[in-house]
């Protein structure tokens, strides 16, 4: 299973599923995070979700907990104004199907419907547009839907799936972003560099090289796009949409031998940011990415 794994580069580069009751959370019981698939705050901003092998992690009001509803291992996770999308596999035991193909849940994780593929497609590399929902994929082998692999969106919760050319782009995709209120406009990291596409995904002109490109995310305000490189070292970088616009780096607390690989944007409060590692590190930031404070290392949780 390939969980955004990292060489060191590389490594570095309604139906409750089932229909699961949503079991409760469990607020006292120390949170481990064995690995971590994806990030995101609640729409009033007041939690910050990870999932990961064994259903949501919560961070909220500083302190850990296991989000209420199944702990399926939710895979190339993203969040909308209106849902969570994913995919994965189920929990052991529960009887589901394995893989989910695409699920989205409309209620913070607690209950999930299938939107298709389901048997067929885990999707590591998932991305949504905060406002419009669209979803967009990296397909690797043919299924039912997509007769080839390559990158495919939905803007109808998969009723209907369109392969985008993807021109310009190489052969080693480490992550997606969809702007969140354009969903033509779609952000890709390369080992080559960050790339921009205007035209659903058709064509791509790259923005910023040469650094391997490990994660990426619209601000949203729609005028900007983070980053995250390795090169030798981990760097987080922060670059508005206009032509011609240099990067920016931003400070973010020593990693060794780690990168960013999430980054979420606090959508109540949008100087406050989040970041996590693939060594399952995660930091917040209240101040615009000024300053930071580490709520987990290395998957041990902090209070």
């Amino acid at each position: 299973m390939r969980h955004k794994q990292i060489s060191l580069y590389t490594w570095m580069l309604a139906l409750a599923l089932g229909g699961l009751a949503a079991a409760p959370a469990h607020a006292g019981e120390p949170v481990t995070l064995m690995h971590v698939h994806g990030l995101s705050y609640s729409v009033d901003g007041k939690q910050l979700l990870i999932p990961s092998h064994h259903g949501l992690a919560v961070f909220e009001d500083g302190r850990w907990s296991k989000a209420a509803g199944p702990t399926h291992d939710y895979m190339g996770y993203s969040a909308t104004r209106d849902a969570l999308y994913s995919s994965g596999h189920p929990a052991t035991g529960s009887g589901l199907i394995n893989p989910f193909g695409l699920i989205k849940s409309r209620d913070g994780g607690k209950t999930w419907q299938q939107l298709g593929l389901t048997g067929e497609s885990d999707f590591h590399t998932l991305a949504t547009s905060y406002a419009t929902n669209a979803v967009y994929v990296l397909n690797h082998q043919p299924n039912s839907r997509m007769n080839q692999a390559g990158v495919y969106y939905t803007l109808n919760d998969g009723l209907k799936w369109t392969r985008a050319a993807a021109k310009g782009l190489g052969t080693k995709l480490n992550s997606l972003a969809v702007h969140p209120t354009d969903a033509k406009v779609v952000a890709a990291g390369m080992d080559d560099g960050l790339y921009l596409s205007r035209n659903s995904a058709a064509s791509f002109e790259r923005l910023v090289g040469v650094k391997p490109v490990l994660a990426a995310s619209f601000d949203l305000d729609g005028q900007h796009l983070w980053f995250g490189s390795y090169a030798g070292k981990a760097a987080l970088a922060r670059i508005t949409l206009k032509a011609g616009s240099k990067a920016e780096e931003v400070p973010i607390p020593v990693l060794t031998e780690d990168a960013v690989a999430y980054i979420a944007q606090n959508p109540a409060r949008r100087a406050e940011i989040a970041i996590a590692t693939f060594k399952r590190s995660v930091f917040v930031s209240k101040d615009q990415a000024r300053t930071w404070t580490q709520i987990a290392k290395e998957g041990v949780t902090h209070e």
